[in-house]
């Protein structure tokens, strides 16, 4: 299972922007012919390097250059949004895509993104659950009284009753909203301690055992090379600021994430666990063991014409290896 994922952040020494996103279409293509699991799109706001603010614009142009792959916006951060307008664009974008678009819910952890759209970022728990009980509601189709006025959203959804929504997190507290929004949990570390949280606190309110889906060990960007050492020379910056700027966003030490890696150097990034570049018989050898593989191809502005070397070394040397 391969799933490909694009945030399309660069820095200064990364290629432009418009040239990453038209790439990041053209892969996404190319991934469905290749039977990828998944396209994944990410979300950030208030970046220097230009991280993904539009992740549903990215998703629908995603689905317009495709027919069958699975998308998934991971995460959507629900609470910077109007509830009614999200409802009306999540209901769209579930038609344009013939309901291939899931999404997991987060509340982010960057204050400046709430700063920057004016929101309050203490209340932004308390948002979140408001936000999705509303527009669960106005997927119904029918009228619905909120702050004094009615509100109606059509079209409905092409889901029934409408698109599938996890709720990701990384404390107690987002396992038991998960549990208390009555939604499949997508916690973002392999702690077991957080998955017991969100099944008691779905047992205490009554409910049955709730799906999760834990993150898995082992390198999360992977890049397959016939010379790991030279490839690491191409890409190796663009990916050490890739973990530099996850890194400094990462203030609560509640939070801890199988994404980060604290490296202060190419060396050490290449001695962690986050990051990998492997010959394909490495790559082989993973993906026999682990069963997926998360590709992140565009990684830190990696310039397109680079990161094809790569794809098309998965699809040409190790997906026949691996089919049955």
């Amino acid at each position: 299972m391969f799933v490909i994922r694009f945030d399309v952040r660069r820095p200064e020494f990364g290629a432009a922007h418009a040239d990453l996103y038209a790439a990041a279409l053209d892969m996404a293509a190319y991934a469905e012919d290749h039977g990828f699991a998944a396209v994944v799109v990410s979300e950030h706001h208030a970046t220097d390097d230009g991280y993904l603010p539009s992740p549903l614009v990215l998703a629908a142009a995603i689905a317009g250059r495709t027919s069958t792959i699975p998308l998934s916006v991971a995460a959507l951060l629900v609470p910077l949004y109007d509830p009614v307008r999200l409802a009306e664009d999540i209901a769209v974008l579930d038609h344009v895509s013939r309901g291939r678009v899931s999404y997991i819910v987060g509340i982010g952890y960057r204050p400046e993104e709430y700063t920057m759209l004016g929101l309050d970022f203490g209340a932004r728990g308390r948002t979140v659950e408001s936000h999705i009980t509303l527009m669960q509601r106005l997927w119904t189709g029918e009228p619905v009284e909120h702050d004094g006025r009615t509100i109606t959203v059509r079209p409905t959804p092409f889901s029934e009753p409408h698109p599938m929504l996890f709720y990701g997190g990384g404390s107690s507290a987002a396992a038991r909203r998960a549990a208390r929004l009555d939604l499949p949990f997508f916690p973002q570390s392999s702690n077991p301690r957080i998955v017991d949280t969100y099944q008691t606190e779905r047992a205490r309110l009554g409910l049955p055992e709730g799906m999760v889906i834990a993150p898995g060990e082992g390198p999360l960007n992977v890049f397959v090379s016939d010379d790991p050492d030279a490839t690491w020379g191409r890409i190796g910056e663009h990916l050490l600021h890739d973990a530099r700027s996850y890194a400094q966003w990462q203030v609560d030490a509640r939070l801890v994430s199988v994404a980060l890696d604290e490296s202060d150097s190419v060396a050490a990034l290449r001695a962690g666990s986050v990051y990998a570049v492997l010959t394909p018989d490495e790559c082989i050898d993973l993906v026999s063991r682990r069963g997926s593989l998360a590709l992140h191809p565009l990684c830190g502005g990696i310039p397109p014409e680079v990161a094809w070397e790569s794809l098309e070394l998965i699809t040409s040397r190790v997906q026949p290896a691996l089919s049955p």
